[in-house]
């Protein structure tokens, strides 16, 4: 039988893998899938792949032979004969790093490493990190309080290098940035990294990498998200945008898990929480992007893919324009469908976490979403108005989040952790 597969965007879905030679790529969401036509323009090979998928309601996986023709950059073969790979694989592989380097120190943890500098001068530092998150991320301070008290000082570190990232595009001295002083700052990252801190705040954060497993990868990622926004304001499709979601945002999931932890009684793949954490990282940033248009309009950015713009019959200029129409009404609900998606996948990865850190991130993922229904509230007007979601509604959702923060972590074994 000759398949072609159509894929969403996202790998998070945990339902499967398409197994070809001794590879395996993370399966996305298949929407549907039809007969291949022979048209003139087709560039792909069929290749035959083992393919296992989950059938609700079946024990196990099943496995089928199948001739596929996959319709995707992750199995494309450019004309030098290279292969090319989407956002979604090299993503997919930084996951694969990180869960490699949970799983060694499962094996054979690491020692304490003392930051040079008084222990006192470090809890200062630490204690500082902990004035800026309650200062700007007043929900998620609130609910880091419930961690112990390593894990939320590490938090906190992550937090504010994070902050203070952002700020160097998005700050007061933005205009002022190069990519000679983004490359500055990555050299200093990896002086921390090495255990030689520039200040206070990177001393805290030089401590926290060396009492968890936290690989620097994501934190040159997320820099590199800053190298695009100084020299780029166009995504041609979700795969590009993907990626600079990943970059900005998604990278956060994967510094963070390490520090928040695995349920100890938690019998889901290291990889699938990763895979969770990163789909919550590319939702809020997704959501971020959706809420912000017109703002990021009048700076004269699009943070939307290109083509779906242009198969509802919208252009750059009516971003600029900022009507509300049927067609971007048509346009956003699709967004925020996908958006939606990724929020459900990263839902599953929240009761995996060690039971201390699940409050912050149910509320965060829960106010976030609300954000979604805030814009749809607004009648899709996000050029000149901002979904926000109310103290009254923040307050409502804390407990409620706390609850839910409650489950018990997964007793089905997806893979071995160990």
């Amino acid at each position: 039988m000759s398949l072609k597969l159509l894929w969403f965007v996202s790998s998070q879905s945990n339902l499967g893998f398409l197994h070809h030679g001794n590879r395996s790529l993370p399966c996305p969401n298949l929407l549907f899938q039809h007969r291949a036509g022979k048209g003139k323009n087709q560039r792909w090979k069929p290749h035959f792949c083992s393919l296992r998928t989950h059938v609700p309601g079946s024990k196990g996986l099943r496995r089928s032979k199948v001739k596929v023709t996959v319709m995707s950059t992750m199995a494309a073969t450019s004309s030098a004969g290279e292969i090319a790979m989407s956002s979604e694989e090299k993503v997919y592989n930084v996951v694969l790093k990180q869960a490699a380097l949970v799983k060694k120190q499962l094996r054979s943890p690491r020692g304490d490493v003392v930051v040079p500098g008084d222990l006192s001068l470090l809890n200062e530092a630490y204690d500082r990190c902990g004035e800026i998150c309650a200062e700007y991320a007043k929900t998620f301070y609130l609910g880091t309080l419930l961690m112990t008290p390593e894990r939320r000082r590490a938090i906190w570190a992550i937090y504010v290098w994070c902050r203070r990232t952002d700020e160097l595009v998005d700050g007061p001295n933005a205009p002022h940035i190069t990519p000679t002083a983004l490359d500055r700052w990555e050299a200093r990252l990896e002086d921390l990294f090495n255990g030689r801190p520039f200040d206070m705040l990177d001393a805290a954060l030089a401590n926290t990498v060396n009492k968890f497993p936290v690989n620097i990868q994501p934190f040159k990622d997320m820099i590199e998200g800053m190298r695009m926004d100084l020299r780029k304001s166009r995504y041609k499709n979700f795969d590009e945008l993907y990626l600079y979601c990943y970059y900005v945002a998604g990278t956060v999931g994967l510094m963070s898990v390490p520090v928040m932890g695995i349920a100890p009684e938690s019998l889901a793949s290291t990889e699938s929480v990763y895979n969770a954490a990163l789909a919550l990282g590319i939702a809020n940033q997704l959501t971020n992007i959706l809420r912000d248009v017109g703002e990021d309009a009048q700076r004269g950015r699009i943070y939307l893919p290109q083509d779906e713009l242009a198969q509802e019959g919208l252009s750059d200029e009516d971003i600029f324009s900022g009507k509300v129409t049927d067609k971007w009404r048509n346009f956003m609900k699709k967004q925020i469908k996908r958006a939606r998606m990724l929020f459900h996948e990263a839902e599953k990865g929240v009761k995996e976490l060690n039971a201390s850190s699940r409050w912050p991130v149910s509320a965060s993922l829960m106010l976030y979403k609300q954000i979604l229904d805030e814009i749809e509230a607004n009648d899709y007007n996000n050029f000149t108005k901002r979904a926000y979601v109310s103290k009254a509604k923040k307050l409502i959702a804390l407990p409620v989040a706390y609850v839910r923060s409650l489950v018990a972590p997964s007793t089905i074994r997806s893979s071995h952790r160990n």
